[in-house]
This record gives C-alpha cells, sequence and structure tokens, in this order.
C-alpha cells in the first residue's frame, strides 16, 4: 500500500454531507482527507445551469438511476430513485431548493433516541452553514459557504399563489427558514451568481485547494475493510483495478440513503436475514440497517393559465437557446434560476402542531424532470403530505457490489397516508379557486375536477403520485441500546469504531421540507463530533401557531 492511500479521514461519498465533511475535518490543517466519488466531474452547464436541472437528473452519466421494486400501494408501479453520481452528488443534480426543516423535526429526532439533535442544538450548525441573502435576521447565516438567495419572481402567478393562500386564511411568512415555517412565502434556493451553488462548490473545491483534501473520483466503493470490530479503511475499484485505501483514524459513509446501507450490508454489517440471504457471511448483526427507509410522495396539482404568462413559450429551441446564451454570457436571466420562487407550508387539520403540507409552486405545467410538458400555458404545484407513515427498506440482492439494492419504499402502506393526499387535493383546489388565483386560473389539468370523490382522488393518486425524491432514515440514529438503531447521536456505527455514517440515511424521521438543507447540518455537525467540539445550543423560541389544536388556518 503506498503512502498516498494511507489517510486520517476516508469519506465515501462526495455530495452535500460529505463535501462537508471533507471542508471540515480538513480546515484546521491537520487532518488527510480522501473523498471516493464515483461519479465524474460536475462541470458543464448541465449541471451549472440552475434551469437545466432536469436534464442531469435524467442523464445516466450524473445519476445512479436507481428504481424501486414494484410497489404494492401504487398499481405494481416502478417509480424512479434518482441518486447524483458525479461531484456533489445529489447537490449536483436536484432542484436547489432550500429548507431547513421545522424546528419540530429536530425536537422530534431527540425524542426518538437522537440526543442532542434537538432544534436548539441544530439550529447554531444551519447558521455556520448558511451565507443567506435574504431573511430574519438573528435566525440565518450570513457569512457560511452556503449561498441560499431567491427568483425575482417575474411571474405573476408566484405572488398571486402568495396572496391565494393569504385569502384563503393561511399565513404569510416572510422567511420560512427563520422563526415561522406555517404560511405562504418566498421559496429560497442554492443558487449564487447565476450557478447551481452545489456541496462541491460551496464546499469541495476550497477544501482541495489545501492540499489536505484528495478527490478521487471513478472510485466505486465495494466494502468497508475491517480488522475485527474496526474500520481500517475502504476497499473500491477504479478503471477496473481494486485498491484499498487506509484511514488512520475512521471511515465516514456519506453515500446516500440507498448506497450507505448498502455498502454496510456488503461489508457484513445489517440484519442476519437480510446478508445470508445474499450470501454475504455476517461480520456484525444490526438488524435496523436498510430499514425505516421513507421519502416524500407528491402529485403534480396543474391549472389551465387564462394568459401567456407562464414557462410554456419558452421552452421551445430557439428560447432555449437564447436564455442558454444569456446565462453563458452574463450568468443572469431565466437560466439563472430554478424557477421554484414561491412555496407554501400548511397544516392539513386541526390538532396538528406544525405543517404536514408543503407547496412548490412552478409557473409552468410539466413533471419535475422535466417530461411530458402541457401543450399550453399552465402552471402547477407540487403537493404532498410532509409526514407519511409508511416504510420501506434498502436491501442488497447479493454479495456482487456492482448489482442495485432492492428499493422498496411501501409508498401508500399506511391508511393516514391517504387521508392526508385527500386532503392535500381538497385543500390545493380551495387555493386555486381564490380571486387572486381564480383570475390565472382556467380548470384543471389534473387531477381534473371531475375527480371528486374519495374513490376518484384515491385512483389518481395511485396512477400519478411521484417521488419527491428525498429518500432517508435507512440507517436510523438513536440511542445506543435501540435494536433497530444504526449510528448512535454521535454518528458511529453502532458496535463497531472507527465507523461512522453522516447522510440522510440517520435521519429517524424525514423532515418537513427538501432534505438538501439538512443533509448539509448533518454533515457540520457529525464534523464537529468527530472532532470533538461542539457549537453551544441556540435559546431562540420557533413560532407554533397558538391555535392548532382547535384550528387548521
Amino acid at each position: 500500500m503506498s503512502a498516498q492511500q494511507i489517510f486520517d479521514f476516508i469519506v465515501v461519498g462526495s455530495g452535500s454531507a460529505g463535501s462537508v465533511l471533507a471542508h471540515r475535518l480538513s480546515e484546521d490543517g491537520k487532518n488527510t482527507v480522501l473523498v471516493l466519488e464515483y461519479g465524474g466531474t460536475d462541470r458543464g452547464p448541465f449541471i451549472q445551469m440552475p434551469s437545466a436541472l432536469s436534464y442531469p437528473m435524467n442523464m445516466r452519466l450524473y445519476n445512479w438511476g436507481f428504481q424501486t421494486e414494484p410497489e404494492p400501494h401504487l398499481g405494481g408501479r416502478r417509480l424512479a430513485t434518482p441518486r447524483g453520481k458525479v461531484v456533489g452528488g445529489s447537490s449536483s443534480i436536484n432542484g436547489m431548493v432550500y429548507v431547513r426543516g421545522h424546528a419540530c423535526d429536530f425536537d422530534t429526532w431527540a425524542e426518538m433516541g437522537a440526543t442532542g439533535w434537538d432544534f436548539a442544538h441544530v439550529l447554531p450548525y444551519f447558521k455556520r452553514l448558511e451565507h443567506a441573502h435574504s431573511g430574519e435576521a438573528g435566525w440565518r447565516g450570513t457569512a457560511g459557504p452556503m449561498h441560499v438567495t431567491r427568483g425575482r419572481r417575474i411571474n405573476p402567478p408566484y405572488d398571486a399563489f402568495i396572496r391565494a393562500g393569504a385569502a384563503a386564511g393561511h399565513a404569510v411568512t416572510e422567511d420560512y427558514n427563520g422563526r415561522q415555517q406555517e404560511g405562504f412565502g418566498h421559496m429560497e434556493m442554492t443558487v449564487h451568481n447565476g450557478f447551481r451553488w452545489s456541496a462541491a462548490n460551496a464546499y469541495l473545491r476550497p477544501a482541495l485547494k489545501t492540499g489536505k483534501v484528495k478527490l478521487v473520483t471513478r472510485a466505486f466503493a465495494r466494502r468497508i475493510v475491517l480488522e475485527g470490530r474496526r474500520a481500517v479503511g475502504v476497499e473500491y475499484d477504479r478503471g477496473g483495478e481494486p485498491l484499498i485505501a487506509q484511514a488512520r483514524r475512521e471511515v465516514i459513509i456519506a453515500a446516500s440513503a440507498i448506497n450507505a446501507p448498502k455498502l454496510l450490508q456488503l461489508s457484513g454489517i445489517g440484519a442476519a436475514s437480510t446478508l445470508l440471504a445474499a450470501g454475504i457471511p455476517v461480520v456484525h448483526e444490526l438488524k435496523g440497517v436498510g430499514e425505516n427507509l421513507q421519502d416524500h410522495l407528491e402529485i403534480y396539482f396543474q391549472i389551465k393559465a387564462r394568459q401567456p404568462v407562464t414557462l410554456h413559450s419558452k421552452l421551445n429551441l430557439v428560447s432555449k437557446g437564447l436564455i442558454g446564451l444569456e446565462w453563458l454570457l452574463f450568468r443572469t436571466g431565466l437560466g439563472a434560476t430554478n424557477h421554484f420562487e414561491s412555496c407554501g407550508f400548511i397544516r392539513s387539520q386541526a390538532g396538528i402542531k406544525y405543517p404536514d403540507i408543503q407547496y412548490h409552486f412552478l409557473p409552468a405545467a410539466m413533471r419535475y424532470d422535466g417530461r411530458a410538458a402541457f401543450k399550453g400555458h399552465g402552471f402547477q404545484v407540487h403537493v404532498g403530505p410532509m409526514r407519511s407513515k409508511s416504510r420501506g427498506h434498502v436491501r442488497v440482492r447479493n454479495s456482487n457490489p456492482h448489482e442495485a439494492p432492492k428499493i422498496l419504499f411501501n409508498y401508500m402502506s399506511h391508511p393516514d397516508d391517504w387521508a392526508e393526499f385527500r386532503r392535500c387535493v381538497r385543500l390545493t383546489r380551495e387555493l386555486f379557486r381564490q380571486p387572486a388565483m381564480a383570475v390565472h386560473a382556467d380548470g384543471e389539468i389534473q387531477p381534473g375536477s371531475h375527480l371528486q370523490s374519495d374513490a376518484e382522488i384515491d385512483s389518481f393518486i395511485r396512477e400519478h403520485a411521484e417521488s419527491a425524491y428525498h429518500p432517508c432514515g435507512s440507517c436510523r440514529m438513536g440511542a445506543k441500546d435501540d435494536p433497530l438503531a444504526v449510528v448512535d447521536p454521535e454518528c458511529r456505527v453502532i458496535g463497531i469504531d472507527g465507523l461512522r455514517v453522516a447522510d440522510s440515511s440517520i435521519m429517524p424521521q424525514v423532515t418537513n421540507g427538501n432534505l438538501n438543507a439538512p443533509s448539509l447540518m448533518i454533515g457540520e455537525k457529525a464534523a464537529d463530533h468527530i472532532l470533538g467540539r461542539s457549537l453551544p445550543p441556540s435559546n431562540l423560541e420557533p413560532w407554533i401557531n397558538p391555535d392548532w389544536r382547535t384550528s387548521q388556518r
């Protein structure tokens, strides 16, 4: 083994948490860090131009291309489960939406055994990572690596959607990432100077310049190298050549909610039944590896537009070319936004303490992946429940590391999910009936106003619901004596020394919003745990609707 293959830390994955870890573990100049990434470069307009977001998500060059097993409660459909296979990981192919999550999400984590991950303890890490260009003073970070901005909201329906929420009796919030998440307001994005501001741009590139971090691309991690119950390195392939990198201190898996449990299982760490069925010797039994998988499911609620003010006129080749040219020359214009510029977070009924429905508003009618656009002017909201009770799993099929694992979210397996989704549909229809939106709305494209009964709405959901691409929970964090916990509150794999997991897989429960921001926070906080330090907790108190027990809005 050459000297270049020995590092203080090895990080598997260069995504949201992995890039943060590489930066923070090396910033004092005392530690060397190796980052292993199976994908290649993130250079090029498909990734760096914000409005081109649907392209990398559909390119096998940048996306692992995972699919679920047939989902039994969605008519046996296989749903796409994209994960970033590129420098920057999923932060290089995602929608760039920035949502911390609700304060109650993190308090719930702590109640579930993730001691020290309550809101008071995670807020300082959100503030450390942020460079927020707007937002509520005192609640936002202004000097961090991750730039967070807001769009210009040129399309009239952006602000009309917010006004419609207010007219329907919901709150309006000036900063859903500040004191008050609940309400309608302006959505934030990880875009800076016209570029996608991925974890690679924010964290990894500055870290590489220090000389303390080495990035190896096209490196396919096969297994964690163990000596007894201690992780000492990582075996990986590069160009067909098997290699081993050694860690003096620790190995940190930051490979996603799909690949993190897969890598543990390939290393003989997981449920004995899963490992033996795959022909893998059991090195250390941890029953929770790959279990507790969860996600956000959503529908695209689409409306015909009365006026030609949507993005439809910009979808032809000439307009796309002009948008691309302006972006290439000046980093401005419609190419410099993700087009998600207004949003809403509401509670679906009285008795729910904090929002359980999220809206992304888009002034166009098309799928998230850019396919199947409506042929005329239209707009849409992505809407779905935030805290599904359905749980699934990730399990290796066999000992071949190159074979995709079995992914089953078991979407809509809990009866409460159906009731919550029906409320999403009916509350959304109420929004579009408000005068502010009625001047723009000319009837439903989908679901279609003829679908009114529970059974009709359920059928639409079964046939058309899609993943919001927020998989998490498959290496759940919890107390050491919790039989289904995989990592302890310091992200250490329970029962294995020198090995941690730090990415969205450790979330005990999915957060109230998109997952990039909390994944960045996990990287920040995990780095401090590894280095034996911590930020003092915050004493800021979030806003909770005082009438939540008796009022839906």
